[in-house]
């Protein structure tokens, strides 16, 4: 994609959002906003017609450029139309001469589009003429993006429109309520000039709706659209809340909520859900998707967001972002309307059979998934087939699926469970059935292994009552720090179980794992240690348990959680890629014997 075409599309979104006026000062590297700029400010029947409508004012110092569109969008503001308006400049001193007018906008709340071209991210740092540090040069704004090169990816232009979007409802302060000045730092490549090739066609791939804060009238129509039996799911990331669950149970929609979501509970929470969005009548089938909180876990849920033929409203009520990394939400609101958690009013045949689609498949994939486990463990310990006398059958072997469900098993509604990222918080979600859940929490921000075990301390101490934790092996290890309290320090009530596989297991069920890369798997992802758990709890006085079986487990878990402890479990990772695919194969075949 040319750097000109791209300016097209960012124009064509930025003027779909609102922008009318376009103060431009002149320069090389901008040439691609100018050409385009130009070409939008012709006459009616001298345009092209994919191209918007702008009105172009022409300065030959940035500074004044600045502040003639403080002006403008005073002006607009006075005259109660408030919306963007953008400055165009090239790289170098010419961004930082808009930095007075930035600072009027930025204390005065005026919504202005600061679009500085810049050298590609090659050329950055060589010494290349009129090239510096531009990304924070105008700080403070509202928000800050810096675009890289086109380069003609799939899906380039849907990301430009999607930025857009993202940049009118920062300045004009649609979910902050607190308007501003926005810099977009946009990287070009040459060629710098028009190819003769016509603008592109208009789309919507990408123009994200953001409902303003406290705009009722967009909120009922919001209510009245998704009311309207089109297939739909509530998709409960982390932190939802129980809005999410509200919402699932007055509409009688299937419920995929994440366990650190809140909302993980009740009749519309659909277990095992990752697995069952690859069905046809089932993930296949939804058209429609509400999302509340920050769903991370898992593939599947991602590509159901970013798919074309499913509509998804975003949820997000704090903050000037939103969620959305497939960057397709169709409508962003602030809160749940009041007539959709109230009910659109008694379900019809069709929303009861949708509902108890997923139900039951919920059902049938949670059976087939214990199984499994148990196959796989009989497996291991040489036991493919039962002996005469089952009694007298050796323990099963553990994997980390089974000892997420142990975990979930010992965890009642009146319980409090932190979660480490990689497997075990994906473990969890797999095999989870919870009538009424327990408190979970997650560091999902950003879904790092860092102070875990320091987090969870923090909540034992926060809520003065006892907390169990469930983390991996290296999650243990990279905060074991997280353990020690000084002898004058009161102690949280801590139960750590620890699902120790010897290494990153999570990595063999990625890309990476697969078996052309067995020859510099285990030494980079897989990063076995070998550290001895006990000996390390012993230097830092906790108590320690290690077993090696279920039987073993569950009575670790049975006890009331008193002081510090840790519960290691010895769990095999060299066939959880196996163990992975194994799962996902049991559940389709399920499945399809359940439709046949």
């Amino acid at each position: 994609m040319s750097s000109v075409h791209a300016a097209r599309v960012l124009l064509q979104a930025l003027a779909d959002r609102g922008l009318r006026e376009v103060v431009l000062a002149p320069g090389s590297r901008s040439a691609p906003l100018a050409y385009a700029v130009a070409e939008a400010a012709r006459r009616d029947g001298d345009r092209d017609p994919a191209a918007p409508r702008l009105d172009v004012h022409v300065r030959i110092d940035e500074r004044d450029a600045g502040f003639l569109a403080v002006g403008l969008a005073r002006g607009a503001a006075l005259a109660g139309r408030a919306r963007p308006v953008a400055v165009v400049t090239t790289s170098g001193t010419a961004v930082a001469n808009l930095h007075p007018a930035v600072l009027e906008a930025h204390h005065a709340g005026l919504p202005l589009l600061l679009l500085t071209a810049d050298r590609p991210h090659e050329l950055r740092g060589t010494g290349a003429n009129q090239t510096t540090e531009q990304v924070g040069l105008l700080e403070p704004v509202r928000l800050t993006l810096d675009v890289p090169a086109p380069t003609g990816r799939p899906g380039e232009d849907r990301d430009l429109r999607h930025l857009a979007v993202r940049a009118v409802a920062a300045a004009l302060g649609l979910r902050t309520e607190d308007p501003g000045p926005v810099h977009v730092n946009l990287a070009f490549r040459e060629p710098l000039v028009p190819d003769g090739a016509p603008w592109p066609e208009p789309s919507d791939a990408g123009l994200t709706e953001v409902l303003r804060r406290g705009a009722p009238a967009g909120d009922l129509a919001v209510a009245a659209e998704v009311a309207d039996g089109v297939p739909t799911v509530v998709v409960a990331g982390d932190g939802a809340g129980p809005t999410a669950r509200r919402l699932a149970e007055a509409n009688g929609w299937p419920l995929l909520a994440e366990p650190s979501s809140g909302a993980r509970g009740g009749p519309c929470a659909i277990p095992a859900y990752r697995l069952l969005l690859g069905e046809a009548d089932l993930g296949g089938a939804v058209r429609r998707v509400v999302v509340l909180g920050r769903p991370t876990l898992s593939r599947p849920v991602q590509a159901l967001l970013g798919r074309a033929d499913v509509e998804s409203l975003v949820i997000a009520p704090t903050g000037r972002e939103w969620v959305d990394a497939p960057r397709a939400a169709s409508r962003v609101a602030t809160e749940v309307p009041p007539a959709l958690l109230a009910g659109a009013g008694p379900a019809g045949a069709a929303e009861r059979a949708w509902l108890a689609r997923w139900q039951e498949a919920g059902r049938v994939a949670l059976a087939a998934i214990a199984a499994a486990l148990d196959e796989v463990a009989l497996d291991e310990a040489g036991l493919t087939s039962a002996p005469p006398d089952a009694t007298r059958r050796p323990a099963p072997a553990l994997t980390g699926p089974a000892v997420a469900r142990a975990v979930a098993r010992a965890c009642g509604e009146d319980d409090v469970l932190v979660v480490g990222s990689s497997n075990p918080v994906r473990d969890l979600d797999l095999v989870a059935d919870w009538s009424q859940p327990p408190q979970v929490v997650a560091n999902r921000g950003l879904a790092g292994i860092d102070g875990t075990l320091a987090t969870a301390a923090g909540v034992a101490l926060a809520l003065d009552r006892p907390v169990r934790a469930y983390v991996g092996d290296l999650t243990f290890l990279h905060d074991i720090g997280g353990l020690l309290v000084g002898p004058l320090e009161r102690a949280p009530e801590l139960q750590v179980v620890v699902a120790n596989d010897d290494g990153g297991s999570i990595f063999a069920t990625l890309e990476h794992g697969e078996p052309e890369r067995a020859d510099v798997f285990e030494r980079v992802f897989g990063t076995p240690h070998g550290a001895d758990l006990g000996a390390l709890c012993a230097g830092y006085g906790v108590e320690h348990t290690r077993v090696t079986d279920l039987a073993a487990l569950a009575a670790a878990l049975a006890g009331p959680v008193r002081g510090r402890s840790v519960v290691e479990v010895v769990v095999d990772r060299s066939r959880r890629r196996e163990l992975t695919a194994a799962v996902a194969a049991a559940v389709r075949s399920a499945l399809g014997a359940r439709s046949s």
